[in-house]
């Protein structure tokens, strides 16, 4: 019976794959409505939901093909495995939508943020702003394993209620 039960990595690729690509369709959608610069919250709740929904759906597959019978440690790593092959897609649209399709678009982040600092707190300097932004520039990098450990998270996070939920056991027996 062994032999039968599906694999937790075929599972988060083709899952994973598939949420990741909502989220670039996303992304694409922002982009072409000139939307991709903001943060709101609206906008982060949804990339959340499609993370959601696609971990969730995997999840419910993987039980389905294993005969009804799903474990917390499968449903954590299908969870975990979606949330990174997704977050690998969508950093890849990011590399690619901020040094292909728009090569200033981290410019344009940056003085979108520049602004909006100013704003906030109007003690500040326009020299320590620019150093402060100077500073991010110089990290930037590090929110790439960020975000996908981020994600990571999330998906573990969102695996362990599904799987307490759909969790359901072979009798030992």
């Amino acid at each position: 019976m062994e032999e039968n039960q599906p694999k937790t990595g075929k599972f988060a690729l083709n899952y994973g794959l598939l949420t990741g690509i909502i989220g670039v369709i996303f992304g694409i959608m922002l982009f072409a409505m000139d939307m991709h610069y903001e943060q709101g919250a609206a906008i982060q709740i949804t990339q959340t939901l499609i993370l959601a929904a696609g971990i969730i759906f995997a999840i419910v597959q993987f039980k389905k093909a294993g005969g009804g019978f799903l474990t917390i440690s499968e449903s954590l790593k299908v969870g975990a495995g979606v949330a990174l092959i997704a977050a690998i897609v969508g950093l890849l649209y990011f590399f690619l939508l901020s040094n292909v399709i728009e090569p200033d678009y981290l410019d344009k982040m940056y003085e979108i943020g520049k602004i909006k600092t100013m704003a906030d707190n109007p003690s500040l300097t326009e020299e320590q702003i620019d150093q402060g932004i100077e500073m991010q520039k110089s990290f930037a990098w590090i929110s790439y394993p960020v975000i996908i450990i981020i994600n990571v998270i999330i998906g573990l996070i969102i695996g362990l209620i599904t799987g307490l939920i759909l969790k359901k056991e072979e009798a030992a027996y």
